[in-house]
């Protein structure tokens, strides 16, 4: 028995949709953007190199922390607990398994990639192309409902992207210094701590579960700062999604020699 729009219950309409705007173009430009950042990463984290300048004291987020013995001397803040990885094994593993878990789990993305790539549905008013619909209580799907122990890992990771830009405020001569790369460091560490902190299970965490604000004042006032940052949760979400990519494109081309840092101080 079909279900949905085409259920035996519901006026049997044969246009897909009387909607006569662009509807596509939303999922059309977002599932592009989607692809382009899971390429880009993807090729990145392959590369194994060109995530550290040195003489600016710059690291890529997406390689950040550091943590084998595989990792050029300097880029690693944190020492390196880890031994030296084999060739095919990416050094950023463990980063991007934890940052991509937490976009790929995250509400907004779901809801992004759904209406992008699957269709479910593309916009509203406009009927998916499937006549059975399960939710997200079976397997592989179901591992989207971890996104709350995802955030636990990317908030330790955003309190990391903070260290590393402290570090950017490093001068050739020694010293405090500014450069290009440092601006656009701290750019994308404000971004991507709006994007963690915004977050709906950060939200929750905080004050979801509380039944008397007036007895946890200090969580209270958290809860009204993240509730404040919350709606807006989707444009921090790929605003932070452009810094990465901006940042680790940057640190690159710095690191690799392609481009001189723009010095602004020592």
């Amino acid at each position: 028995m079909k279900a949905g729009v085409g259920a035996p219950d519901r006026a049997q309409i044969s246009e897909r949709t009387y909607r006569t705007d662009r509807w596509w173009a939303w999922p059309l430009s977002m599932g592009a953007v989607l692809a382009f950042f899971v390429v880009y990463a993807t090729i990145r984290i392959f590369m194994n190199k060109y995530y550290w300048a040195g003489e600016e004291h710059y690291l890529t987020p997406i390689y950040s922390p550091c943590l084998s013995d595989s990792c050029v001397p300097g880029s690693s803040h944190f020492g390196t607990p880890l031994p030296s990885f084999p060739v095919f094994l990416p050094i950023a593993v463990i980063s991007f398994i934890i940052l991509a878990g937490f976009r790929a789990t995250c509400y907004y993305y779901r809801k992004t990639y759904y209406r992008s790539f699957f269709l479910s549905p593309a916009a509203c008013a406009v009927p998916e192309p499937r006549g059975k619909y399960s939710g997200e209580s079976k397997f592989p799907l179901v591992i989207l409902n971890s996104h709350r122990y995802f955030f636990y890992g990317a908030l330790i990771f955003a309190v990391i992207n903070v260290y590393d830009a402290v570090l950017a405020f490093h001068g050739k001569d020694g010293g405090i210094g500014i450069g290009l790369g440092t601006i656009i460091i701290l750019i994308n560490v404000v971004m991507l701590s709006a994007y963690t902190l915004s977050c709906h299970a950060c939200r929750h965490i905080i004050g979801g579960k509380l039944k008397n604000f007036s007895q946890h004042p200090l969580r209270y006032r958290y809860w009204k700062f993240v509730s404040k940052l919350n709606p807006r949760h989707g444009q921090f979400a790929m605003a932070s999604l452009f810094t990465v990519i901006f940042t680790d494109a940057y640190i690159m081309a710095v690191s690799a020699g392609w481009i001189t840092d723009l010095r602004i101080f020592n």
